[in-house]
């Protein structure tokens, strides 16, 4: 089977290009946005000058206030939709790819029969040239044995009729692993395209999850002062930059507790999901097997790899990953050391992380929970760091990992696959 490595490859590299430019595209347009004419404060002390310019200003803050918020929800929904573009394009890859590997094994298994068939063919035909090599009518008429000849020669021609039918079933085998090779050939075509239409996919997503975050963190610049100052104008009170300063040192230091808070909440949830994992399991990261890889999270196989209904719809598609159940919160391990090449936020999977490792091989690591992707694009990545945190976000029944290995840009079963690295899982 020839590998789809090349083309995946080829398409990595344009991949890699074209998230630099949506780099610089996401900087210049945060750069653009945080130039946007947000009032000062001294705007808002000047508006007070009369009533006509303080109602200007009031429309001018809520508007702005609306701007920001629309920006956040458009981007965002925006971000899901290319999210679930791009995980559409991968299934419809993933299901090729699986399609036509069976269909690769076929056509394999017809070549082994036809190489077979072809060789008895062979020795026959050899045993017939040996047979017939002499003066056949010379010994008929002239040798004394010709009367046992005569009989031999009866015998041989009911074997000649064997031997016909061996030769024409050569033939039909040779020509049924042609044709099943010929698909095959056609499908590692179709893939191409796949795939890199899954690639192109996929660049547009985390392009979209970019600008999605960059209006976040526009609105999370601008919209506390810009609310300050509209309360200060429809209260009709003075208020300077400096109490806004304060006021925000000290929202944002109870912010920071009560965060901290919830993180020592998360991790004892995670020990001691971790804890239960090892009983029905085994954990995941620590020091990686001899071959580099470790196990991506704790917890037991909830599905396998492999067709399935899924209890989330009524049709057979391939589930081109395994589950692993460790709990809410548990922590997500890369595999293998690597670099970071897509981490964004979907409506299938949910919060969804893909590294990309040195030999080529791709590991995702799908609906993380929400604040609990801990990585970034361009990041590199050490096998065995914590990268996330088990959720059930996106299209999912309960809090869970769902791990995904590509190798030459298919997927494989990841439990064989890590289990031939020394991996146990």
């Amino acid at each position: 089977m020839r590998s789809l490595a090349a083309p995946r490859r080829a398409v990595a590299m344009l991949a890699a290009a074209a998230l630099l430019a949506v780099g610089l595209v996401v900087t210049q347009a945060g750069a653009s946005a945080s130039a946007a004419d947000y009032p000062s404060w001294q705007d808002v002390q000047n508006a007070r000058s009369s009533e006509s310019n303080k109602a200007r200003e009031v429309t001018r803050i809520e508007a702005l206030l609306t701007q920001l918020q629309a920006a956040v929800v458009e981007a965002n929904a925006k971000a899901i939709e290319k999210g679930d573009e791009f995980l559409a394009a991968q299934q419809a890859f993933d299901e090729a790819s699986y399609k036509q590997q069976q269909l690769q094994q076929q056509a394999d298994e017809a070549q082994a029969v036809a190489v077979e068939s072809m060789r008895q063919a062979g020795q026959i035909a050899a045993r017939t040239q040996r047979v017939s090599g002499g003066d056949l009518t010379a010994t008929i008429f002239f040798d004394s044995s010709s009367d046992q000849l005569l009989s031999q020669l009866g015998i041989a021609s009911k074997v000649s009729q064997h031997s016909t039918g061996i030769i024409a079933k050569a033939k039909q085998d040779q020509n049924a692993a042609q044709s099943l090779t010929d698909l095959a050939d056609a499908q590692k075509v179709a893939l191409e395209e796949l795939a890199a239409a899954a690639e192109k996919a996929m660049i547009e997503a985390q392009a979209a999850a970019d600008a999605a975050a960059a209006a976040e963190q526009e609105q999370a610049a601008n919209q506390a002062r810009l609310q300050a100052q509209l309360a200060s104008l429809v209260e009709n009170r003075i208020a300077t930059e400096a109490e806004f300063t304060k006021g925000e040192e000290i929202r944002k230091a109870a912010e920071a507790a009560a965060a901290a808070a919830a993180a020592a909440a998360a991790a004892k949830a995670a020990a001691e999901a971790a804890a239960a994992a090892g009983n029905g399991g085994g954990g995941g990261g620590g020091v990686a097997a001899p071959s580099g890889w470790v196990r991506p999270s704790g917890g037991y196989i909830s599905s396998s790899y492999g067709w399935r209904v899924p209890p989330t719809s009524g049709a057979s598609t391939l589930h081109a990953g395994v589950d692993l159940a460790p709990g809410c919160y548990a922590p997500i391990f890369a595999a293998n050391s690597g670099t970071v090449i897509f981490a964004a936020k979907t409506g299938g999977y949910g919060n969804y992380i893909s590294v990309r490792h040195g030999d080529g091989t791709q590991t995702s690591y799908a609906h993380i929970v929400d604040g609990g992707v801990l990585v970034h694009v361009g990041q590199q990545v050490g096998a065995g760091q914590q990268i996330a945190k088990v959720g059930s976000t996106g299209v999912s029944t309960g809090c869970h990992l769902h791990f995904e290995v590509r190798v030459g840009g298919s997927t494989v079963d990841p439990v064989p696959f890590l289990r031939a690295r020394g991996v146990g899982i």
